[in-house]
């Protein structure tokens, strides 16, 4: 990049690892001092990220070799610089110069405020290397120190038993993870003979075009990566640590929640061409993806503590955007992944003032649905929420036909803004139905342009190529359509007047998480021969 040197552009990301590793200080201002370097190294590599943004787009991807290595194994220190890096290096250092200036306030005062940013700075340069990383070495080492900095982070108060004890389930299914990662990296080593993007793509491309033949270890390695980016992403079975992980601040919620657990969709996207090699491995994504989503979307309606609906609300939209993952739809996950993170930062961040504004508010009762009026609301309001969609994709120039799972998604965002429109034409209010229409309307319109934007962007960059699908691959997308629908079903259900006995069953056990985190904590206990202490 002419207008920006390599060594420039990796600098505040390697700054901010080096200011994570700096000594304990013993002056009372040295929390302050960290936390506005931490703040401003945030702020330079945001606009670093805007002007690599522009060069990626003018010039296409660039890779920088700093040093390579040809013992024991051939590697290289660099940066890989594309599409899908740029927009993720803008969006971690934007939500990590978000949390830093708020911690700055939120802590101010508190003993462990310095520890804080130094490993707060420390966690966001690792992402950062992640996404800029220029082969399977790299990424490896930079995924498993950013955990080892989330780790410290979510131990920062270590008087509080419950939330060291979480933090160790964490640390056991991270440590699950890396074994999945180094067990892909060795066998893409074996199997391409390098690590390095540019040259395992090519041969990827190769074998997808017929130009080369795939084998066993290729499905392999897609398995493996998926099952490794499963456990970072919370995603069923591996997701019951992040729901426990609340006793720790909020920034540091807001940081895992919105930068942190997005690593697993990145490897996925990263390596889509290679991932895509296996279809069985897309197919399993997929499933566990609409499974996690449909189970953290009816947990998180259940919850009574809000930051636990928030841990849940993130294991459903990280399953979604597996799904999207699973169903080739790269792009659509990677803009899901952007604006999951500025919406859960802020969310997270915003939660303690929550009974404070409702109190200064003064907000009128909810109107209820009329039970006899639900059933023409819903009459009415699929056919309308469908033509919305339609309507949209063909203004924008969105081809689902042609998309990787477009069929799917088209009917889940369908389910989506029915949701939105039929109790406001339940309620019977001209007004609030006027409104809830053209709410969708907006939702739909925006969805469309930036998915649109994200997709020309990334062309060159994700897995784009198409394939035939099987009889395995109808069954998934049956599968995941009915799952879709019954949720749905139940949320119009949640609505009405009266519910059966088996839906407030049903309830309770959702309260409960449908006790999927029982087998973790036991294998935390035994591992480390200790008993889950009392909430």
């Amino acid at each position: 990049m002419n207008w920006l040197p390599p060594g420039l552009l990796a600098a505040p990301a390697v700054s901010l690892i080096v200011l994570g590793l700096v000594p304990r200080g013993h002056s009372n201002g040295a929390a302050g001092i960290f936390g506005r370097l931490t703040t401003l190294l945030c702020g330079l590599m945001f606009l670093m990220s805007i002007v690599a943004a522009v060069q990626v787009t003018a010039d296409g991807p660039v890779d920088y070799v700093f040093v390579r290595l040809n013992s024991p194994v051939p590697v290289c220190l660099g940066l890989h610089i594309d599409a899908i890096a740029v927009v993720m290096m803008a969006l971690i250092s934007f939500i990590g110069l978000i949390i830093a200036r708020f911690s700055m306030r939120y802590l101010l005062g508190d003993p462990h405020q310095e520890r804080f940013f130094r490993w707060m700075s420390a966690t966001v340069g690792a992402s950062l290397l992640l996404v800029m990383s220029c082969n399977l070495v790299m990424f490896t080492a930079a995924w498993m120190f950013t955990s080892f900095g989330l780790h410290q982070l979510l131990t920062l108060y270590p008087e509080r038993t419950w939330a060291i004890w979480a933090a160790r389930k964490k640390f056991l299914i991270s440590r699950l993870g890396d074994v999945m990662l180094i067990g892909a990296l060795i066998l893409t080593y074996r199997c391409f003979g390098t690590t390095e993007y540019t040259e395992i793509f090519a041969a990827a491309d190769a074998i997808h075009n017929g130009e080369a033949s795939g084998s066993f270890s290729t499905a392999l390695i897609g398995l493996l990566f998926v099952l490794g980016a499963m456990t970072k992403s919370a995603q069923f079975p591996f997701h019951s640590w992040l729901p426990d992980t609340m006793e720790t601040p909020t920034p540091v919620s807001a940081l895992m929640h919105a930068g942190v657990i997005n690593a697993g969709g990145f490897l996925v996207i990263r390596l889509s061409p290679l991932v895509s090699l296996s279809p069985i491995a897309l197919d399993l994504l997929a499933l566990i993806g609409a499974m996690t989503a449909l189970l953290g979307s009816i947990v998180m309606l259940t919850q009574t503590s809000i930051k636990r609906s928030l841990a849940y609300s993130t294991i459903a939209q990280m399953g979604f955007m597996m799904l999207q993952c699973g169903l080739g739809a790269f792009s659509a996950a990677l803009l899901h992944i952007v604006a999951h993170s500025a919406y859960k930062a802020h969310a997270f961040l915003s939660c303690g003032s929550v009974l404070d504004n409702a109190a200064r508010m003064k907000v009128p009762a909810k109107p209820m649905s009329l039970p006899g009026r639900i059933a023409p609301a819903l009459l009415i309001a699929v056919p309308l929420a469908f033509g919305l969609v339609y309507a949209a994709f063909q203004v924008v120039g969105v081809d689902v036909n042609n998309k990787p799972g477009g069929l799917v998604l088209t009917l889940i965002m369908t389910l989506a803004l029915s949701q939105l429109i039929w109790n406001s034409l339940a309620v019977g209010h001209v007004g609030l139905c006027l409104g809830s229409i053209f709410r969708a309307l907006v939702v739909v319109v925006t969805y469309s342009v930036a998915y649109l934007g994200i997709d020309r962007l990334v062309a060159s960059s994700t897995s784009h190529h198409t394939v035939v699908p099987s009889v395995l691959d109808v069954a998934v997308f049956a599968a995941v359509s009915i799952g879709f629908v019954g949720v749905f079903a139940l949320q119009v259900l949640s609505g009405s007047h009266t519910k059966p006995l088996w839906f407030k069953r049903l309830y309770v056990h959702a309260m409960n998480g449908f006790y999927f985190d029982i087998p973790a904590r036991r294998l935390t206990a035994w591992f480390y021969g200790q008993a889950a202490p009392v909430q």
